[in-house]
């Protein structure tokens, strides 16, 4: 560690929150990307939450403009990017104006001063300066003036003027890396790799990195650095990942274990765009990738694959979904493996693309014509997902249905560490087609019934076009039982929809029991599923150090649920259930289970929920 002729106190916290915030055009992301990577080289455990606009650039200086990027790293584990932040750097008057409230009283509050115009101000809606006014009296204010330090230290770099103002994130990265005792090894090694065709650019980033880090520590205006130290983590070999990598990684393992070829029909959406752009990085490992002209398209292409033999997808988020509704209505009908990936975000209509929501889970239940019921599941944090991806295809193929993986945009965008699974240890995922009949005369000597089921499972054969005596009819017609055949007859029509149902409701046989932490029984229950398992995992821990009567219980199977729900939502007298949503899980739980005394905690407002909330909730449902 660098140290100064004032040597600094060093002061240990056991985690830290930081969120930087400026412009879209001021690269929070990129910036709170190498602080994360450098958290994690260091050896901490860290949740992030990046948030930006949906627009690709809005108006420079503007409140719909901010973007931000907040991270909660640690020395032990933990589940959110944290409720409110010690830190804040502020790269404008928009980015301070909106996220002045997300700083804990008495925290930090780094200003670029320099952007504080009358314009710039004019167009954050300020009616006073803030840096005048009472606005940041409750905070430890850091006036830099990033710009003109910036150009000071990139003066004689021969950069264009919109190129030095571009490296400013990165002065502000390095006064962070000083602040809290963090290497800049990694990120000037980022830097000399990403922009290595253009050395000037390289070395006007990694000055004003190094600028901005000697700069804090010569300055008096920070008297105390901090340290972090590395997390207890369980032994391994960990990587940063995102939730969109671990469903791309999943998937990709998930048909290697099958032996299968795995096919991604897509259309590019927000937030699940860049599960299609990690899989097209993968082409050696067996996958294909298809950038479709719309989402109907994208589906067909999917469905095409499955009965084809492939492990075929396709992934969207909420809108898309209501286009393919009629195809995966389709894939039921014909009772092929499709997966379906729905990363939710706000809505309805367009929404806002850019944040997170739960609220399409009636629409994954329900949102298609006809009898047409689908395995559902939901990965609970970014890691998890790449373990429910495999789940997602062991299901779809052991059963013959098609399975939606309902991920959310903050799983998608989120990060966190992940321990490298053991190969060895992963599911078997086994794969059996119908052999060939024997022909004669250009007829098959046996009859091959397409429909006929697995007595366990009630899967019909995966059968492979162009396979000897294997043909048979496809198509989105009622079908008649065992034959496939075109049917209007009314006792089969109901025969064939009783199979379909019957068929997910088996799938309860075959997943994991719900579980409970915490007391088996008591005064309440706290039922979370996907994304709101990190916010309630840390509420129940901050509450049960004084009351014992609370537990958590966490759904990631969606349809068909537990085989065992009914019977621990019965031993609670109330059961919370906190969503994203107005309420679409509490719906079906009250409908299923109607003896159940259950309350709902809602939120649609485009941000996870804080762990404040959760556990401000506990506390009124106990009295």
């Amino acid at each position: 560690m660098l140290t100064s002729e004032n040597p600094k106190i060093i002061q240990q916290k056991n985690a830290i929150t930081v969120r930087f915030a400026g412009d879209s055009g001021d690269g929070m992301q990129l910036t709170g990307d190498q602080f994360t990577d450098t958290a994690a080289l260091m050896g901490n455990d860290f949740a992030t939450l990046p948030d930006y606009p949906a627009e690709i650039r809005a108006p420079a200086g503007t409140l719909p403009g901010v973007s931000s990027f907040q991270i909660q790293f640690s020395d032990s584990i933990i589940f959110t990017p944290g409720d409110l932040s010690d830190v804040l750097i502020a790269m404008n008057p928009a980015a301070l104006k909106i996220n002045t409230a997300l700083v804990k009283k008495g925290g930090t509050v780094i200003i670029n001063e320099d952007t504080f115009t009358e314009l710039n101000l004019k167009k954050a809606g300020c009616k006073t300066n803030p840096l005048t006014d009472s606005t940041l009296k409750d905070f430890q204010v850091h006036q830099i003036a990033l710009s003109e330090l910036t150009k000071n230290a990139l003066k004689d770099h021969g950069l264009k003027p919109i190129e030095v103002e571009r490296c400013k994130n990165f002065f502000a990265l390095g006064v962070m890396f000083w602040l809290y005792q963090r290497s800049m090894d990694h990120t000037i090694d980022w830097i000399e790799k990403k922009f290595k065709k253009r050395p000037e650019i390289v070395k006007g980033n990694v000055a004003a990195l190094k600028a901005g880090f000697y700069f804090a520590d010569i300055t008096e205006a920070f008297s105390t650095q901090y340290e972090v130290k590395k997390a207890k983590l369980e032994k391994g070999t960990y990587r940063k990942i995102t939730g969109n990598e671990a469903t791309a990684i999943g998937f990709i393992t998930a048909a290697n274990l099958a032996k299968k070829t795995l096919f991604y029909g897509s259309y590019p959406i927000t937030p699940a765009t860049n599960i299609l752009h990690d899989l097209a990085r993968y082409k050696n490992y067996d996958v294909k990738t298809f950038q479709a002209e719309d989402e109907i398209a994208a589906i067909g292409s999917a469905i095409g694959a499955a009965f084809g033999g492939a492990i075929g997808m396709t992934g969207t988020s909420g809108p898309g979904m209501c286009l393919k509704s009629e195809a995966l209505g389709l894939a039921i009908m014909t009772e092929l493996p499709l997966i379906v990936i729905n990363v939710q975000r706000g809505g309805p209509s367009t929404g806002m693309p850019t944040k997170t929501e739960q609220t399409d889970l009636l629409q994954m239940m329900f949102g298609r014509n006809g009898e047409s019921p689908v395995a559902i599941v939901a990965p609970s944090t970014p890691s998890d997902c790449f373990d429910m991806a495999i789940e997602t295809v062991r299901i779809a193929t052991k059963y013959m249905t098609p399975v939606i993986f309902l991920s959310e945009g903050n799983l998608a965008n989120a990060s966190e560490p992940w321990k490298l699974p053991d190969l060895k240890k992963l599911p078997k995922i086994t794969i059996k087609h119908p052999a060939g009949k024997k022909v004669h005369n250009g007829d098959p000597e046996e009859t091959f019934l397409p429909y006929e089921r697995d007595p366990k499972t009630l899967a019909r054969p995966w059968a492979l076009p162009g396979t000897p005596g294997l043909e048979h009819r496809i198509g989105g017609l009622s079908k008649a039982d065992k034959t496939g055949n075109v049917s209007y007859d009314p006792e089969n029509n109901q025969k064939m929809i009783n199979l379909r149902a019957e068929k997910i409701e088996r799938i309860a046989d075959d997943i994991p029991e719900l579980e409970v932490r915490g007391p088996q029984s008591g005064k309440l229950l706290v039922l979370s599923w996907g994304g709101t398992y990190g916010p309630v995992y840390q509420a129940i821990d901050n509450i049960t150090s004084k009351e014992k009567n609370v537990a958590q219980a966490h759904l990631k199977y969606i349809n068909p649920f537990p085989k065992n729900l009914g019977s621990v939502l019965k031993k609670f007298d109330t059961v919370l259930i906190p969503e994203l949503n107005m309420g679409q899980l509490l719906f079906l739980i009250r409908a299923k289970f109607p003896g159940v005394n259950a309350i709902g905690l809602n939120k649609v407002q485009g941000q996870p929920f804080k762990v404040d909330e959760i556990e401000s909730k506990i506390k009124e449902s106990l009295k």
